[in-house]
């Protein structure tokens, strides 16, 4: 019998990928259970080197369908719970703000719904259990920007040391006011409230974490990095928001998924953690690493795709500065970023391109219809 029976939602997904694939080989004692709904960010070939692993096993089901869930929760007997499905991008919810609550607030309420049925059910109550749930630092709002230049970084970090600066004086803390200005946050903000409420109302062990920017491998290209990189190579225009100035604190994948794991096993329940890169960067500043690296590993003379920035209207709402204070997960749990961001950029880059194949698919929608074929348009 399994140690541990441990459903991860959006599994799937960008970030939920890299969790499974870490925790399908890390623990071959644990069940890992990839709970997802195949909606267009969701894709099984990010998974196609685990999905014979004896451990693994894949549920089609939407969160928001509280009888399927529950029903999956008692089918596996299951103990633990990463909670990662979320709608995600901002633009999305601008456009669909009811998409978002329904699936990140009412999604996330029929979990804990039926996580806390079977439960409470059990002989042993909630010894032994856990509800993870992945936030956003978007929840805390935004921050100053008290120097466009660029100061030192009170962080130091193994990975942080190549690019050592921040745009201000203030960090979002665990502790710090929610203060959501888009849909998308709203939605992630009022999420947090709930898992926060079932701990304080029914008992339940819950941890929530809130991550700054991921990039990496596997990232649906609609978001900044891959996007930009499918343009550069397709030579399509870069839209950059505004004058690019807006900054963000960017994480790559595998260290959050460590991160991820260091709290699922050691976190302390009821309480919240930060988790960020010691990183930041204008979104200027990173098209311009993106079309030096791209360019570079493409053999086209340096410089060659900067006449592909287009400056566009900038984003409704959009929030001037994030950047994450991790420094509690750092000093409790011993977490802290591996890469620094040239060496993810690296990577990163080098992935897209040696993957051409799979991110034709994912932008032409084929892999959706090999779906639809397979587990029928529900």
């Amino acid at each position: 019998m399994a140690k541990r029976s441990i459903i991860i939602t959006g599994g799937a997904g960008f970030i939920g990928s890299h969790v499974v694939r870490l925790f399908v080989n890390k623990y071959p004692d644990y069940h890992i259970i990839n709970l997802d709904k195949l909606t267009y960010c969701g894709n099984l070939e990010n998974l196609k080197d685990v999905e014979s692993a004896p451990n693994y096993s894949f549920e089609r089901a939407d969160i928001c369908d509280f009888e399927a869930v529950s029903a999956i929760i008692r089918k596996y007997n299951v103990d633990g719970i990463i909670h990662l499905a979320a709608e995600s991008h901002v633009d999305r919810s601008i456009r669909d703000p009811f998409a978002f609550a329904m699936t990140n607030v009412m999604g996330t309420l029929s979990l804990l719904q039926a996580a806390k049925a079977y439960w409470e059910s059990l002989p042993e109550g909630y010894d032994g259990k856990l509800f993870y749930h992945i936030s956003t630092d978007e929840v805390y709002g935004a921050l100053e920007m008290t120097d466009p230049e660029g100061i030192e970084s009170p962080f130091t970090t193994a990975a942080s040391s190549q690019h050592h600066h921040a745009y201000g004086s203030e960090f979002f803390l665990e502790t710090t006011k929610y203060n959501p200005h888009s849909p998308y946050s709203a939605s992630k903000a009022s999420s947090d409230h709930f898992v926060r409420a079932f701990h304080d109302t029914y008992g339940m062990p819950t941890i929530v974490t809130n991550c700054s920017n991921n990039y990496g491998p596997y990232q649906f290209p609609e978001k900044l990095i891959p996007l930009f990189i499918n343009n550069i190579r397709h030579r399509k225009p870069l839209p950059v928001y505004g004058r690019g100035e807006n900054v963000r604190d960017w994480l790559y994948v595998e260290d959050h998924a460590r991160a991820i794991d260091v709290i699922f096993h050691r976190g302390k329940v009821a309480d919240t953690y930060n988790i960020g890169g010691f990183n930041e960067w204008k979104n200027i500043d990173i098209v311009k690493v993106l079309i030096k690296t791209v360019d570079r590993l493409l053999g086209n003379p340096e410089g060659a795709s900067l006449d592909l920035i287009t400056y566009v209207t900038d984003r409704k709402g959009h929030d001037l500065r994030y950047a994450i204070d991790s420094r509690k997960l750092q000093r409790e749990l011993g977490w802290e970023p591996s890469l620094q961001f040239e060496e993810g950029i690296e990577r990163t880059v080098r992935w897209y391109l040696d993957n051409e194949e799979w991110v034709d698919r994912i932008t032409s929608g084929d892999y959706l219809k090999y779906y639809e074929e397979m587990y029928g348009n529900r």
